[in-house]
């Protein structure tokens, strides 16, 4: 009699409705989101390249572009690292942006004065003088040089008319120094509000670690050491949300050789990139951003939060570019706003799910948004 029921032409038809008012909420619910990569992008290989490696190999993400800032390495070079990536992954697609190539006060001069009165810090990224090149030259990659351009637009035109574009839908996800955020902002100070969050890695509270980076100050994080003013106008803007992965998560996950060699067995280019470049040790192989982004795809990944208060020591004293946080009832009267802090992960996810990116097959399938923006 229930069978009759359903059967029955009045039920077929309402049910038939259902099912098409029902399809564009599922079909929207598949849909990857959007985000745009800003990274210190050095290489080869490394956190910064696995990074950009992870999120585009994401089924979950469409990366719409990369801005890319000088940090780790200088820009020019990183720009090269990032196509030579994108060229290794068969996404091309994705356009790649030049950003800043200073920060925008500190200088390498004035950082060297800084150290010699404050003492001298464990890393300096592109300031460091192990691997000291002038700003603009690229030396020989060991990946190969890349065939394929950085798009002819800059890297903060590009984020503001790309989030005007899509209001709402955009996740910006920072790994590297905030200067062409900050560029960003101070060109459209509607940008953040037009962003559907900002996800960085960045700061540092009290890491429980006897690496030199932060054995004598715990509130130093290169990032914000490297541009102070552009990570506090950042964090002074009104993103509608803003999350954090600190050094003190940060170093609870190493890529550790095990996995190194599990991951070099699948054979796909990516995978022989990964294993060729792996350095261990001396801070090289703990998983700084990569974990931010995981994080970002799966929060599930994250297992204790906080909400803080952040900004940036700007006297230029000892405590230049230390990360600044109170909690509510602490903070003072200067602007601030509160910022969720990732303390905790569950590390068997994150690294399953790393692996898991590292070894897929890439998808060479063209992504019509990420073509267009690098033809305007």
């Amino acid at each position: 009699m229930l069978l009759n029921f359903i059967m029955t032409t009045p039920f077929r038809l309402r049910f038939s409705l259902f099912l098409l008012a029902l399809l564009p909420l599922l079909a929207h619910a598949q849909q990857p989101r959007k985000l745009i990569i800003n990274e210190d992008c050095s290489g080869p290989g490394g956190s910064n390249m696995q990074t950009v490696a992870l999120l585009v190999q994401s089924p979950q993400v469409e990366v719409l572009g990369i801005t890319v800032v000088s940090g780790d390495q200088w820009r020019d070079e990183e720009v090269a690292h990032t196509l030579r990536l994108l060229e290794i992954l068969g996404r091309t697609d994705i356009p790649v942006f030049r950003g800043a190539a200073f920060p925008l006060v500190r200088t390498r001069e004035e950082a060297q004065l800084w150290q010699e009165r404050y003492g001298k810090v464990a890393y300096a990224g592109a300031w460091d003088d192990r691997w000291w090149h002038e700003p603009f030259v690229v030396p020989p990659l060991p990946e190969g040089p890349p065939k394929t351009q950085p798009a002819a637009e800059d890297a903060a035109h590009f984020l503001i008319r790309t989030v005007r574009a899509h209001p709402h839908e955009i996740a910006i996800y920072e790994g590297g120094p905030m200067t062409n955020l900050a560029l960003a902002i101070s060109l459209d100070p509607e940008f953040p509000t037009l962003a559907r969050e900002l996800v960085f890695m960045g700061g540092s509270l009290n890491p429980q670690t006897d690496y030199a980076e932060f054995a004598n100050n715990p509130r130093h994080e290169f990032n914000f050491w490297f541009d102070p003013e552009a990570a506090d106008i950042v964090l002074r803007a009104p993103w509608p949300k803003i999350v954090c992965t600190p050094t003190d998560i940060s170093i609870k996950a190493r890529l550790r050789p095990p996995m190194v060699k599990r991951i070099e067995a699948a054979g796909t280019p990516l995978a022989r990139y990964v294993a060729q470049f792996y350095q261990e040790g001396q801070g090289a192989d703990y998983m700084w951003d990569e974990l931010a982004a995981a994080a970002w795809i799966d929060p599930s990944i994250i297992t204790r939060r906080e909400t803080r208060y952040m900004r940036v020591d700007l006297d230029h004293g000892a405590g230049y570019g230390n990360t600044l946080t109170w909690t509510e009832g602490d903070k003072p009267r200067i602007q601030a706003r509160p910022v969720e802090i990732q303390l905790d992960l569950d590390t068997a996810k994150f690294y399953g799910m790393f692996e898991s990116l590292m070894i897929a097959r890439s998808s060479a399938a063209s992504r019509p948004a990420a073509r267009s923006a690098a033809e305007k």
